[in-house]
């Protein structure tokens, strides 16, 4: 039997999809005003070139894995404090000394991290491999999220990004944030699960192309609505 809405049903759910439609329209908009402020647009396009050069140093490249490693619940300022502080010594330094380092500098998670960047050197040559010749970013980032200790899709994504790469999302809290308030989600999941987190990224993916920008742009402009900044 087909199962039909009284009307008054019938007008809540057509008066949400409205509101959501509004909402999701003033997200774009905001975005294109963004985008036209010369200054935004330069920083952010100056950031991605920034990313682009990360690659072509294999110090670098596991810097800003380090980095991510850190970052995983704990703040991208806070985890580029660390990453200025430490610097060739994510390579270097005994689990224990980088332990006490991390805490030295207020860190929230100093063992169990500086285990995880210990445990990832042993990957270096695996992850300066896989990042050069695959040519499949998703297949890279599964990749990470599997074999490298801390990393999951968020964390890959984050550190792949920041080399470079530009057809990935990086679903923060502050992206969720966004995507709630213009109504691109009904709520802020506590964890996202790899299929959930795939289905987020198809709406952001769908945003970029209505935008003409790529993920990597997008996350910038997105964190610079929620937060007024632009890091990485």
């Amino acid at each position: 039997m087909k199962y039909c809405l009284k009307k008054p049903y019938k007008n809540i759910f057509s008066s949400r999809l409205k509101l959501r439609k509004v909402k999701r329209t003033r997200l774009l908009r905001e975005l294109e005003k963004i985008v036209s402020d010369g200054k935004v647009r330069e920083t952010v396009l100056k950031r991605l070139r920034e990313f682009e050069e990360a690659r072509a140093s294999r110090d670098r490249v596991f810097s800003e894995l380090c980095f991510c490693i850190l970052t995983a619940n704990c703040s991208a300022e806070g985890g580029l404090r660390v990453q200025e502080e430490i610097g060739k010594g994510f390579l270097k330094l005994s689990r224990s000394e980088l332990s006490r380092r991390l805490r030295s500098l207020g860190y929230r998670y100093p063992r169990v991290r500086s285990k995880y960047i210990v445990e990832a050197r042993k990957l270096c040559e695996d992850v300066w491999r896989i990042v050069n010749e695959e040519d499949d970013p998703a297949e890279v980032r599964r990749w990470l999220a599997d074999n490298v200790p801390g990393i999951g899709f968020k964390e890959a994504s984050h550190f792949l990004r920041n080399i470079g790469f530009k057809d990935l999302a990086i679903i923060d809290k502050h992206i969720l944030r966004v995507l709630h308030r213009y109504g691109y989600i009904e709520s802020i999941p506590k964890n996202l699960s790899r299929a959930k987190y795939l289905e987020v990224e198809k709406t952001l993916l769908k945003i970029a192309g209505e935008l003409n920008m790529s993920l990597a742009e997008l996350d910038l402009y997105l964190w610079y609505i929620d937060t007024g900044r632009i890091l990485k």
